[in-house]
């Protein structure tokens, strides 16, 4: 086979593409390939571009015995690292002196494996997140049942951490499934038209009773005029309660909540209203604000579960936020307070 008819076959191929023949170099590959492996690969020892001893195994059994075969070719493309499933299959009366080649082609699997490290690390720190409490019930059932059984104040004083536990258990599996039902309609739109000022005082109205327990002093100045949004009445409220009840629980004396129209949001391209949850308190490590939104991250663990936090309040937030197409930012200085603001595209 000629070179350029070689040449046009891998240019076909939708898949980043080589081939090696039997001196072991690389004899062809396509523009993706090139990209994959480098521009000058052409003639070279195919050892000295595939170093992994599962590429070039798996190459050399293939020139040996002509079998098809499956390997995987780990790769970073300056951003992250990346993995490809790599197919080798054997064409014969090509290469040099007609003695055959090896066609190896990559696939990218590099988002279905980071899906699948996602749903491990999900698995584990739900395990972990009830695994914890589930211990501290059955220690004290166990104690209950033994040393404690005849003892009323010690038997009251567990009731109540049995019941503390067993409240934050249910937390969780609440915000679980709030986290499942809120990522099935992340794809569809909302189509109920409210007023996000008279909502937003419904929120305040809400969580008074939380501030007034904590001795926070809650700031809010509805707008003259309703400010209509396309919306899930249901799910705004909990972005806001969510994130009202945090600046209360991990902010200071102080919470206010403003309400701002912008004729046109840069990252909406669109009018759009901001409204933004404002605290006095003590701040959050800039290092930690990247990874707020992720599930079960906590910027500090030990006071995020004393106040019941599941860790899982923000990953809610950012997906309903997704779902009616807004924006959710963090702004946050240790000793300088937070400013957590939700963009929201106004009604057309």
């Amino acid at each position: 086979m000629k070179q350029e008819v070689i040449a046009g076959f891998l240019e076909a191929m939708p898949l980043p593409s080589v081939l090696v023949d039997q001196t072991e170099r690389f004899i062809g590959a396509n523009k993706e390939g090139r990209a994959l492996l480098g521009e000058q690969i052409l003639g070279r020892h195919f050892a000295t571009i595939l170093r992994q001893p599962s590429m070039t195994g798996a190459i050399e059994k293939t020139l040996a015995d002509r079998s098809s075969r499956s390997a995987r070719h780990l790769s970073n493309d300056g951003a992250q690292d990346t993995t490809y499933e790599v197919s080798l299959r054997y064409i014969s009366g090509i290469g040099a002196v007609e003695g055959g080649a090896v066609l190896i082609t990559f696939s990218d699997v590099t988002e279905r494996e980071q899906a699948s490290q996602m749903r491990r690390d999900f698995v584990a720190n739900v395990s972990h997140e009830l695994r914890t409490p589930l211990t501290a019930l059955m220690g004290f059932i166990e104690t209950l049942r033994g040393a404690a059984r005849d003892d009323p104040n010690a038997r009251d004083r567990f009731l109540t951490i049995m019941e503390g536990e067993a409240s934050r258990m249910n937390r969780l599996v609440g915000d679980l499934l709030s986290l499942n039902r809120v990522e099935s309609k992340e794809r569809i739109r909302p189509k109920e038209e409210l007023d996000l000022g008279a909502h937003l005082a419904s929120v305040l109205k809400t969580v008074q009773p939380l501030a007034e327990t904590a001795g926070t002093s809650l700031v809010f100045q509805p707008p003259e005029a309703p400010v209509e949004i396309i919306g899930d009445p249901d799910q705004l409220l909990q972005v806001f309660i969510n994130l009202v009840e945090n600046a209360i629980k991990y902010g200071g004396d102080r919470v206010e909540v403003t309400l701002e129209l912008l004729e046109r949001d840069i990252s909406l391209r669109a009018p759009a209203v901001k409204v933004q949850v404002i605290d006095n308190g003590p701040g959050i490590d800039p290092i930690h604000l990247p990874r707020l939104t992720e599930r079960f991250y906590r910027a500090d663990s030990h006071r995020s579960r004393e106040q019941g936090g599941t860790g899982l309040g923000l990953a809610i937030v950012k997906h309903i936020v997704n779902r009616h197409r807004g924006k959710l930012r963090v702004k946050s200085d240790l000793g300088q307070g937070s400013c957590f603001s939700v963009t929201l595209p106004l009604s057309q």
